[in-house]
């Protein structure tokens, strides 16, 4: 997108005026296509309710930080080393050589990229979206609810719903929008203790597979300076996350530490089949069900995916050309979609058993599984330039699945 800088204050806008684009949602993905869409010159209206902190782990790989142009400040913690804790209570270490994972707090980390978009020209507007009409027109309408239970009424040319998981814009605007797989996840910030205390590590996230604290997915304990997640998630609707999350703190120590805040919300697994309506909505982030299986990562898929949808949505308003919608997905799945696929299938397949979580945690003492792992999560593309690697990996991956090998 050809960006030119659009600044100026953000009430200048009525609100019966027609927008170019309205945003939904204004987390990582939504204030993203928001600047994108305020900088090119497009009127924009973020809409995002007040108050609301997604549970997150808050790893943000150094791609994104170049790519999205994130200040030093924003980085409350540079991780060095990821901890991976089978079941059996082994501990693997798997350092980032050369580089590192930057750790955010989502409740400054996502302000502030609400607050850049407004700064481009973007209105922000508070908020929560209740539902989609159309003017005789067939002007779209968004109909949303204020604080204190007033609905009022936007209006745009284009839609792009960035309301997460479940997405109520989905819901209402896209063919299969309410058949999104999830898992739900839960976390607390607590205060961090001091380094070393009860084997606490500042600069090194804590991965624990185990049934007990998750029976599908893992947990977590991922260090933000001051503070730190204690989280985990799962599918099965049956599963006490809140009772995990306790165990996992008497287990490390953490339990006296002082509980700061607690969140939970859907976390999508799979990336819907149909991002727009074929004509003015379009979907980004969570909604549009961009996080990667296995590992849960999202904040990067998110923000990639709000700049693909203002690319999308401007040329739509350029060109009149409403195929230009499905550019989005189309982009997002050709560099993503196999790097999807591998991680659906290990999670299906290495989550279902303590015993296959065992051997999962092996192969990660491998060094080149460590080596590759980090270089396309830090760069987010697969690695290619050591194929002698990927058929080492292979067969020891193939060795595990037969059973030919014991976990060491």
């Amino acid at each position: 997108m050809t960006q030119s800088h659009n600044a100026g204050p953000q009430d200048i806008y009525d609100v019966q005026d027609i927008y170019d684009v309205i945003v939904i949602g204004g987390g990582p993905s939504g204030a993203t296509a928001a600047d994108d869409l305020a900088r090119a010159g497009r009127k924009v209206a973020l809409l995002d309710r007040a108050g609301r902190i997604k549970p997150c782990g808050g790893a943000v790989p150094p791609r994104l930080i170049r790519d999205f142009a994130i200040p030093d400040h924003l980085i409350v913690a540079r991780v060095n080393c990821a901890r991976i804790v089978s079941p059996s209570g082994r501990e693997v270490d798997m350092p980032v050589e050369g580089s590192y994972v930057g750790m955010v707090d989502r409740a400054d980390f996502d302000e502030w990229l609400r607050e850049r978009a407004a700064l481009s020209g973007a209105h922000r507007v508070t908020g929560t979206y209740e539902r989609f009409e159309r003017e005789g027109d067939g002007t779209p309408r968004v109909i949303y609810k204020t604080a204190d239970g007033v609905e009022r009424s936007l209006h745009a040319r284009m839609i792009i719903g960035a309301d997460g998981a479940l997405s109520k814009v989905a819901r209402d605007t896209i063919r299969g929008g309410d058949r999104m797989p999830y898992v739900f996840a839960y976390h607390e910030i607590i205060k961090s203790p001091p380094e070393g205390e009860a084997g606490f590590g500042g600069v090194r996230c804590d991965v624990y597979y185990r049934g007990t604290l998750s029976p599908d997915f893992y947990a977590w304990i991922f260090p933000h300076g001051d503070t730190t997640s204690v989280g985990t998630g799962s599918a099965n609707k049956g599963f006490s996350l809140k009772g995990s999350v306790a165990e996992l703190r008497r287990d490390t120590g953490l339990a006296a530490a002082e509980t700061i805040r607690k969140e939970g919300a859907p976390i999508p697994l799979k990336p819907l089949k149909k991002w727009d309506n074929g004509r003015d909505v379009l979907l980004a982030g969570d909604a549009a069900g961009v996080v990667a299986p296995a590992s849960g990562e999202g904040i990067y898929y998110a923000m990639l995916g709000g700049r693909l949808a203002a690319d999308a949505v401007h040329e739509c308003l350029l060109t009149g050309d409403a195929h230009a919608l499905q550019s989005a997905r189309k982009r997002f799945m050709k560099d993503h979609g196999r790097v999807f696929f591998i991680l659906g299938i290990m999670q299906r397949f290495w989550y279902r058993t303590d015993g296959l979580r065992e051997r999962f945690v092996s192969m990660c003492a491998d060094k080149d599984v460590q080596r590759l792992t980090w270089q396309s999560y830090t760069e987010k593309k697969l690695v290619r330039a050591d194929p002698l690697a990927h058929v080492k990996i292979f067969f020891k991956d193939l060795a595990h699945l037969l059973g030919l090998v014991k976990p060491a």
